[in-house]
């Protein structure tokens, strides 16, 4: 279904948009940036919240690195009260997806994941290459979610094609 290269790609692909993301909300106020603005989560901050919280509990399955703080999605949006600690702890998560990306193998991709799900309060397994794809496409959808709110704001961050990310060095 997937490879390691589809898998490192959009490790940077994710990198490379949270870059442009942040940096644009980062021009905003604090009161911009919790303003609700009608998405799903509300604000800016939250869904930023909610998306890092999303990634922190997926690569914490991937790679066994530590589990967000909240524990349900309702109180996602309240990982990271302050935007400097969001900001930084955004870094280093996506830090920590590219060294994972670098790293998974054609037989890592090859398996199901199976864990405990407390939204179907149930214990599941999947094939990680479908839930590979999930947690890129989360992370899309969310990061559009905000876009669209920041560009709304004044604020465009830029291109989301991929086609336009540049080459790695």
């Amino acid at each position: 279904m997937i490879t390691p290269d589809y898998v490192r790609t959009m490790a940077a692909y994710n990198n490379w948009q949270n870059g442009h993301v942040f940096a644009a909300a980062s021009k905003l106020d604090d009161d911009a940036r919790r303003e609700n603005r009608g998405a799903f989560f509300g604000s800016i901050h939250a869904t930023l919240n909610h998306l890092y919280w999303g990634d922190r509990l997926w690569m914490s399955r991937f790679s066994g690195t530590a589990a967000p703080r909240m524990t349900s999605v309702e109180d996602s949006v309240s990982e990271c009260r302050q935007w400097a600690d969001l900001t930084f702890q955004r870094l280093e998560l996506d830090r920590e997806i590219e060294v994972w990306a670098r790293d998974v193998s054609h037989e890592a991709l090859n398996r199901d994941l199976t864990w405990f799900s407390a939204v179907l309060d149930a214990e599941v397994s999947r094939p990680l290459p479908a839930l590979v794809v999930h947690f890129f496409n989360h992370q899309t959808h969310h990061r559009g979610q905000v876009h669209a709110m920041l560009t709304a704001a004044g604020r465009n961050p830029g291109d989301t094609d991929l086609f336009l990310m540049p080459e790695a060095d």
